[in-house]
């Protein structure tokens, strides 16, 4: 399932930029005082406000929110 599904009939904006050896995605969760992510295993976690949100992802990846911006970057 797409990070797109996964977050379905939330009010977010998710983005994909495709690069030769990795894929970048940007989510847009809005400026929230208290967001927090963290990535275990093949999931991300993300914490804003009160939600969590559980993004499932193949392959190795990397996260981190600034502004209210998750930025994931998953490698090939």
């Amino acid at each position: 399932m797409s990070v797109k599904e996964q977050l379905a009939g939330r009010d977010v904006d998710v983005r994909r930029f495709e690069y030769d050896d990795a894929t970048t995605l940007a989510v847009d969760f809005g400026a929230e005082k208290s967001t927090s992510v963290d990535v275990v295993g093949d999931t991300v976690i993300v914490v804003v406000g009160d939600e969590q949100y559980d993004i499932e992802l193949d392959g190795d990846a990397q996260a981190f929110m600034k502004n209210g911006v998750l930025t994931i970057e998953v490698k090939e």
